[in-house]
């Protein structure tokens, strides 16, 4: 049997760029080598692409410098259709080519990778990706615009406000106003573009607002802010799936250690598992309708967006009323919540496999649409062709 070409691609220019080596090391190591033969693709946080069987071993990240000497650096190209890896700077003394790609598993998060930056690079190449599409990676990394799409569809979402980042130093006090005529105190502060809690401050007041705004703009050009839910239960679940399928994962409650679920508390557990190590109740412990009630909107969510592959919707409950609010799609969760479906009975092997066939399934339904035309109107002499530019 011939073996399936996988490039597991992570890293990037992210301000969670750690994060992703965890999530994809653990990826790499689950993925059946029986069928697949398993590619690393390093992403520096200067953009440079790397490969080499050293990229495999967590303990090897502790001195960047050094592996990457250890590695190749290489550009990826569409050739006459193949997807070939070559090593960069190419040189007549060497061979170059390196190898090829069937499909290609990003385990990125965060900024310049997960928000369909890396997804638009595939689909140029025509390199078939697991996971979200471009359209549904931007949409999921924008929480502004993902919670427009939201409200639109009829999901429950809290109220917010939102501006630039530039209007919060020129008018900060209309600002202040806005914000305070909107939503009353304590109010939660978060970048539009940023993931894993990054510069996501709580403000009970004034005081505590102009800080957590001025965090939140060194991050991002554009800022929302949300009230705060007091009385307040954090409930995750994983949907697996694409447009015509898709299936929630058991509920989990992460347990937090301050007001909100920090990047602390997600990554920093025991053992340096990423979101794997996280201090969780799994299952949540919930009414069987509320959990009925929270995988059904995960899976609408998930509709919603177009997503494919696997997500991680993060759920709000205010117990004071009971109110389930959407809050956030991780397009490409952590540790590609894996303990989610383990829990769900389905192993992490199965799990990447799943989303590899995905990745191809969407490929060849993507071959059936028209891109292009043959015809070249900048040939047809004579026949009006080039009338039509002015």
């Amino acid at each position: 049997m011939v073996k399936i070409n996988v490039g597991v691609i992570f890293g990037g220019r992210s301000v969670e760029h750690e994060i992703s080596i965890i999530s994809a090391l653990q990826a790499i190591h689950s993925i059946d080598r029986n069928k697949y033969n398993v590619v690393p693709i390093y992403i520096t946080k200067q953009g440079q692409f790397y490969t080499g069987e050293a990229l495999t071993e967590i303990e090897n990240f502790k001195d960047l410098d050094q592996l990457v000497s250890r590695c190749k650096q290489i550009v990826i190209a569409n050739h006459k259709g193949e997807i070939v890896i070559s090593e960069y700077p190419p040189s007549m003394f060497r061979k170059g080519r390196l190898g090829t790609l069937d499909v290609a598993l990003p385990v990125v998060h965060g900024t310049n990778v997960e928000d369909g930056t890396l997804q638009g690079y595939l689909e140029m190449l025509n390199l078939p990706y697991a996971g979200c599409n471009v359209l549904s990676s931007a949409l999921g990394m924008d929480k502004i615009a993902m919670r427009m799409v939201l409200k639109e569809a009829g999901l429950p979402v809290l109220d917010y406000v939102w501006f630039y980042s530039k209007r919060w130093f020129s008018d900060p006090a209309g600002v202040y106003e806005e914000i305070e005529s909107r939503l009353a105190y304590p109010v939660i502060v978060k970048p539009a573009n940023s993931g894993s809690s990054v510069g996501v401050t709580p403000a009970a007041n004034r005081e505590e607002l102009e800080d957590a705004l001025d965090l939140a703009a060194s991050f991002s050009n554009r800022i929302i802010v949300e009230p705060k839910v007091v009385n307040l239960r954090e409930i995750n679940c994983s949907v697996l799936g694409d447009y015509e399928k898709a299936i929630p994962s058991v509920c989990e409650e992460p347990i937090s250690t301050e007001q909100i679920l920090s990047y602390k508390d997600k990554y920093m557990g025991e053992g340096g598992k990423g979101m794997g190590g996280a201090k969780r109740r799994l299952p949540a412990d919930l009414p069987a309708d509320q959990t009925a009630w929270i995988q059904e909107l995960a899976v609408k969510t998930f509709h919603v967006l177009d997503c494919s592959g696997v997500s991680r919707i993060d759920f709000l409950i205010d117990t004071a009323s009971d109110q389930v609010y959407v809050n956030e799609i991780n397009t490409i969760p952590g540790s590609l919540s894996y303990y989610l479906w383990e829990a769900s009975g389905k192993s992490f092997a199965e799990l990447t496999e799943e989303l590899i066939q995905l990745a191809l399934k969407r490929k060849r339904e993507r071959d059936n649409l028209v891109f292009s035309y043959e015809t070249n109107i900048l040939a047809m002499k004579g026949k009006g062709g080039a009338k039509g530019i002015k």
